[in-house]
């Protein structure tokens, strides 16, 4: 009875960690395929509000690349609150002569979550 009661508790652990080995991989996959959606999302929010008139991802166009203001608030606290705001209010003389106009009809939501796919993304090496 004491081998089957060993085997069976043996058994049950050795699916329990299959198990857990399974969830970890699901989640990495998943973790991976949304931030991979989110860069998708951003960009198309961009899109939506006319970001992409000024600005392009890796380029400079009217106004700065946004890797670029990417690269200059990496790793700052705050960043996104401030990128959020400067997209509704607006801005002069951060990135040279050309002011950026304020962008009222972005809602708060849209701001932030477009800060922080401005602050997820990289230079192009």
């Amino acid at each position: 009875m004491h081998s089957k009661t060993s085997r069976a508790a043996r058994g049950f652990a050795a699916r329990a960690a299959a198990a857990a080995a399974l969830a970890c991989a699901a989640a990495l996959a998943c973790g991976a395929a949304r931030a991979a959606g989110d860069q998708v999302v951003g960009e198309e929010l961009a899109r939506q509000n006319n970001c992409l008139a000024c600005h392009q991802v890796q380029s400079k166009r009217v106004g700065p690349a946004f890797a670029a203001v990417a690269e200059r608030f990496a790793g700052q606290d705050g960043a996104a609150d401030y990128i959020a705001q400067a997209i509704r209010s607006g801005g002069r003389g951060r990135w040279g002569a050309i002011p950026m106009p304020a962008q009222p009809q972005v809602d708060e939501d849209e701001a932030r979550r477009l800060a922080a796919w401005i602050l997820g993304l990289k230079r192009a090496e």
